[in-house]
């Protein structure tokens, strides 16, 4: 069997995704066992100029929908960054998930084919060809802020660990 685009990222990103939704029950069953505010983990960071909690898990969703997006070619739904819960950020999960599992397999595969050109800064853009967006930008990036949500919830006391990371792997 070959191996496809859809097959190699948006599985993965489906994967992660599903795994980071309950890692945030298991964060929000901790927090209140352990009387922590939520506030404090969704500001929580690895060093003071990363971006907080909140905003990695925003910018794993946005990864995952833009790609899923841009190389199918169809219409990318916008999510203001105003989550200010873990509900609110599990509704973001929820709504990325339903996004990228609806994606047309087809126009996906086509994409990686094609130039895509994103928004890159506040007023530039850039153009890579769909392979190479998606291998190169897209899921280096998603993984790096998924990864990022779970070393900081680690670094708060969250016990949580690798299986919680890769929930599902083993499940087919």
């Amino acid at each position: 069997m070959t191996i496809t685009a859809r097959s190699a990222a948006l599985t993965g990103f489906v994967q992660t995704l599903k795994a980071l939704d309950a890692i945030l029950d298991k964060t929000v069953e901790q927090a209140a066992a352990r009387k922590i505010q939520p506030e404090v983990l969704l500001q929580a960071r690895l060093a003071p100029d990363m971006l907080p909690f909140s905003r990695q898990i925003q910018l794993a969703c946005d990864f995952a929908k833009n790609a899923a997006a841009r190389l199918a070619g169809g219409d990318n739904p916008r999510h203001p960054d105003e989550e200010k819960s873990f509900d609110e950020l599990k509704a973001r999960i929820a709504k990325v998930l339903a996004f990228v599992e609806s994606i047309d397999a087809a126009a996906f595969e086509a994409g990686v084919d094609r130039d895509v050109t994103f928004p890159r800064g506040q007023n530039a853009t850039m153009t890579m060809r769909g392979e190479a967006y998606l291998t190169r930008f897209a899921v280096p990036n998603f993984y790096f802020h998924a990864t990022t949500a779970y070393a900081i919830l680690r670094k708060n006391g969250i016990q949580i660990g690798k299986q919680d990371f890769l929930l599902g792997v083993f499940d087919s």
